[in-house]
């Protein structure tokens, strides 16, 4: 929605196709480090973003569909082919189709999925009132399921396979100092257990060897994610996570015709800040190789 923003005022003729408008961060109660506010919900972060891009005169949407195809058929022109049948011819592309969350596979991890094995804590974490869970994975979005879930369970493991919490200060002092919570490190999830219900998890502590069991009802993973970028895996060069590598200046690919920022970009630190900017930067160097070329 950034780059929209800039790529209307720029007059940059450009189509943005998005299946949703929203992201990641939509789940979100409470983001305190989205700059120049406070505190605002994931939501009204994306609504505002969302009525900012719908703001703009100079630029195409098509919502509600997706890109499944890109063609090459020159330097720089491609042919590029949507889910409902849409095809469309540009110069250039920007690909910041972002990412998808991780799955946990291990042996019950697909069968419990909404029986207990969930994605969004602050979507179910409700349905957890009084009720022993576990929080698998250390990072910012963990740190942030253990925040949402305090209200409701009666007790959260946070398991991490590393052995330290990866995620904000702010927020793992109050995790830290949490009755509730019990961090465990060196786990390595085995399997979920259950009948028609998730009813445990199986372990192997990394640390002693032990194989450990733990009796809960719910299961919240959040183990990174895996970036959308199927669509361009035979045109660029993508790193041995599938990001685009890029270079960082620009923001361009290896192919002289796409740029990506965001979650399916190489970049170190996945923040909304940061791929706000860099999804900029992509189209502002767009714009310079636009006006730079000489016309017929």
């Amino acid at each position: 929605m950034a780059a929209g923003v800039y790529a209307a005022r720029k007059k940059i003729k450009t189509l943005l196709i998005a299946e949703e408008f929203g992201g990641q961060s939509v789940v979100s109660d409470d983001i305190q480090n989205w700059i120049g506010t406070k505190s605002i919900s994931g939501l009204e972060l994306a609504n505002n973003l969302e009525g900012h891009l719908k703001a703009q005169k100079d630029i195409d949407l098509l919502e509600g569909d997706r890109v499944i195809k890109i063609k090459k058929l020159g330097e720089n022109h491609f042919k590029v082919a949507t889910r409902d049948g849409k095809e469309y011819e540009t110069e250039r592309i920007l690909l910041v189709s972002g990412s998808r969350r991780r799955r946990l596979d291990v042996p019950g991890g697909e069968e419990f999925d909404g029986k207990g094995v969930a994605y969004c804590a602050t979507c179910d974490a409700p349905l957890f009132k009084n009720k022993v869970v576990a929080v698998v994975g250390g990072g910012n979005a963990g740190l942030e399921s253990v925040i949402d879930l305090m209200p409701y369970a009666s007790k959260i493991y946070l398991l991490e396979k590393n052995g330290h919490l990866r995620g904000d200060a702010v927020t793992k002092k109050k995790i830290e100092e949490s009755d509730k919570v019990e961090i465990r490190f060196g786990v390595d999830i085995q399997e979920i257990v259950g009948k028609q219900f998730v009813s445990g998890l199986k372990y192997k502590d990394m640390n002693s060897g032990e194989d450990v069991e733990l009796k809960l009802e719910g299961v919240f993973v959040e183990i990174g994610s895996v970036p959308n970028t199927d669509i361009v895996k035979k045109l660029v060069k993508l790193n041995k996570r599938d990001e685009v590598v890029v270079n960082h200046k620009t923001m361009q690919s290896s192919d002289s015709g796409i740029w990506s920022a965001g979650d399916a970009s190489e970049v170190l630190y996945k923040q909304n800040n940061i791929s706000a900017g860099d999804a900029i930067k992509a189209v502002l160097d767009i714009y310079d190789q636009i006006t730079s070329q000489p016309t017929e």
